[in-house]
């Protein structure tokens, strides 16, 4: 059985250019997300766009939802990146929250209860 991020119903973000970010937000594109990163002291690299694609699917699937739910989006990530070692691994790679931070660069509106200060998920 696959990851609950894989079974999404596919959209097509035309501005985006890359095809891995086909769920991400109308005129969300790599290269604003670079800058975003840049702005904030983070070089986006493979694993920062792995989870920016993450959280743009996890976002589309969810979209008809008046809340998210984020014990359902941590468990996607934690099971997404398990490999990896899961949401701790994103802590490394995202200072400012996996959630909170991912969601600025990924053109998302990160849900309030994201911003956790004493995890630092908030910059």
């Amino acid at each position: 059985m696959g990851s609950i991020l894989d079974m999404i119903d596919p959209r097509q973000n035309k501005d985006s250019g890359d095809p891995r970010f086909r769920y991400a937000p109308e005129g969300w594109t790599p290269a604003a997300a670079r800058e975003t990163a840049r702005q904030e002291g983070v070089n986006l690299g493979e694993d920062h766009l792995d989870l920016i694609h993450a959280l743009q699917e996890f976002f589309a699937r969810h979209a008809d939802q008046p809340a998210l739910n984020m014990r359902d989006l941590h468990d996607a990530l934690e099971e997404k990146f398990h490999h990896k070692g899961g949401i701790k691994y994103l802590y490394s790679i995202m200072p400012g929250g996996p959630v909170a931070q991912g969601c600025r660069f990924a053109g998302l509106k990160a849900p309030a209860s994201s911003y956790d200060l004493g995890f630092g998920s908030a910059s």
